[in-house]
């Protein structure tokens, strides 16, 4: 055992983060901490990282142990990005190799390796001190929200690489492909309470689904036995002097009896103007600067009902193709026409204007006071009210909410636009699940067209009818249906269908080797130990490679090709010396 958890207690202000926390973490556990935003994942995170202080209860750690701690918001020590990796390398007993860390970096997209870290994007600062905790020899590591910033490419990386990992791991993510994909248990927070879930993601929602429907049969149960023991107590003086002290004791308990109130439902009320006919149409359309082409010859007409996702790496100019269609930038190339009718509205990665020292209110009824829909007026405040902002929330200052609460005030003022297209830029970061579900409930219903860039496998799988791939030509290609349909119709269902193939093959009845699988097994042992050599090889480039970054990215590359092969002949080799051994 890591880490023994017992009684926990955490308040900040008034409020309960959680109460009588009990767990433990074990060696090799994959835990998920889920909950909604602003509930306290993080700040417990801290807790058990030894970060912040707590309360009340006693947290046992195994002797010697060593945590590595992706946060939220990281501090660098260093002034350039190799500064940075080669002191978090020299904390290691056992520094990894050079080419272990240069792997690591490129996988997530960090080539310049002497950029100054001042000078970077806040998504790159994140992926750095990814990097950082990744280099961590630790027995537990925890990462807050580590997909944010990842491209899919980067994404399904990290996935494999968590998979194959010795050591534990603790994290608060929001996305679900990934949640299922790793997880081996799952700790929930709900209103202070504590649960512990075993299993994946899935499982984790058939658990929650039996314990909210037996608590609401527990509180229906409740509420009768008060309403009858209230109408006992109601009778008349004459009777009253015959009732047992003991009933009273009772009922006095039934009365402070408090039930948890259950997550509450977050409303997305559909709220947009009318759309015409015609939408948005662009030709040609492209976008650079004078020394690079982003993309180009990219045409299409939005229709009234489209949803279509935008695809690509990373800095290829998917937000950017965002700010075009929004009018924010002149396009470089192409013209764009717009319907009368067409009113957007624009969810961004940060709403980087908002001053945070305003108020919630102000916030909202900056864009509108009231709007109406279906007949109905909303305003500002039922609008907050829906959004999970109680009236008691609606005076306090936005630097007091937490980085999932700025999100989620952020699209209600969006949505108070009442716009009829939406554009959504990497609309999945920092929201909780609860919200998240509410959101693509939301988007089936809305009435207009949404365009969405996002590397959220499962937003897009679960939003999408159409989506864009940015190709290596500068170009977009047009795939229809979600995430999944396009790797599988590009042929690039990867490890998982690899391994799905191979754990189909069966075993001849017939004991022993032909002629043929002899002469296979030789030679599979062969090519073993020459990529082997061949590895070896490519790292001691990587090395001697500097800062060269296309050359860097070229090895690594090829690296990755040979350790996929090696990994193909190894389980071959295996499946023969098995069938040999009978």
């Amino acid at each position: 055992m890591l880490i023994s958890v017992d009684g926990l207690n955490k308040k900040i202000n008034e409020k309960t983060i959680v109460q009588n926390g009990t767990f433990s973490i074990e060696e090799q556990d994959k835990i998920a901490l889920i909950g909604t935003n602003g509930t306290g994942k993080s700040t417990l995170m801290k807790i058990i990282a030894g970060i912040e202080p707590y309360d009340a209860g006693t947290i046992i750690k195994k002797n010697g142990i060593k945590i590595s701690y992706l946060s939220q918001n990281p501090v660098f020590k260093k002034k350039t990005v190799w500064e940075e990796v080669v002191y978090t390398n020299s904390l290691n007993k056992e520094p990894l190799e050079e080419y272990e860390m240069k792997s690591i970096l490129t996988k997530l997209g960090l080539l310049d390796f002497d950029m100054i870290i001042d000078h970077m994007s806040g998504g790159q600062k994140k992926r750095l001190a990814l990097s950082c905790a990744l280099l961590i020899k630790c027995d537990l590591l925890m990462l807050d929200e580590p997909t944010n910033h990842l491209d899919d490419g980067m994404i399904e990386w990290l996935e494999n690489y968590l998979q194959r990992l010795k050591c534990a791991l603790f994290m608060v993510t929001h996305d679900r492909y990934f949640l299922n994909t790793i997880c081996t248990r799952i700790f929930e927070l709900d209103l202070g309470s504590f649960y512990e879930h075993r299993g994946n993601y899935e499982n984790f929602l058939e658990n929650k689904e039996i314990r909210v429907a037996q608590q609401e049969l527990a509180q229906h149960k409740h509420k009768q036995l008060y309403k009858q023991e209230l109408t006992w107590v109601r009778a008349g003086c004459q009777a009253r002097s015959t009732k047992q002290r003991a009933r009273l004791e009772r009922f006095e308990e039934l009365r402070k009896t408090r039930f948890a109130k259950q997550e509450e439902a977050l409303e997305l009320a559909v709220v947009s103007q009318r759309l015409g006919k015609k939408t948005i149409e662009w030709e040609n359309l492209g976008f650079g600067y004078t020394d690079e082409l982003l993309f180009h010859d990219f045409s299409y007409h939005l229709l009234r009902h489209d949803r279509v996702g935008i695809i690509g790496e990373n800095g290829c100019g998917k937000s950017t193709l965002l700010s075009v269609i929004h009018r924010d930038l002149k396009p470089t190339l192409g013209t764009i026409d717009y319907g009368e009718t067409v009113r957007i509205g624009f969810f961004r990665q940060g709403d980087q204007m908002v001053d945070t020292s305003m108020r919630l209110i102000d916030y909202i009824e900056e864009v509108a006071q009231v709007i109406t829909y279906n007949k109905q007026t909303l305003t500002a405040a039922q609008m907050l009210e829906r959004f999970l902002f109680p009236k008691t929330m609606h005076y306090i200052t936005i630097d007091r909410l937490s980085g999932g609460e700025r999100r989620r005030l952020y699209l209600c003022r969006v949505l108070m636009q009442a716009p009829n297209i939406l554009l959504l830029d990497e609309p999945t970061n920092d929201l909780d699940i609860l919200t998240l579900d509410v959101l693509e409930d939301y988007l089936d219903s809305f009435s207009g067209a949404i365009i969405t860039v996002s590397h959220d496998r499962y937003f897009l799988d679960r939003v999408c009818d159409k989506v864009f791939v940015h190709q290596a030509d500068n170009t977009f290609k047009e795939y229809p249906g979600g995430y999944s349909d396009y790797k599988i119709k590009v042929g690039e269902e990867t490890v998982s269908q690899a391994k799905a193939t191979k754990t189909t093959w069966k075993q001849p009845k017939k004991n022993g080797l032909t002629y043929m699988e002899k002469k296979e097994l030789v030679s599979l042992s062969e090519e073993m130990e020459k990529l082997e050599l061949e590895i070896d090889a490519l790292n001691a480039q990587m090395n001697e490679v500097g800062s060269d970054y296309e050359k860097l990215s070229k090895i690594t590359e090829e690296r990755d090709a040979k350790e996929e092969r090696l990994e193909e002949v190894t389980l071959r080799w295996m499946e023969l010396e098995e069938k040999k051994e009978g």
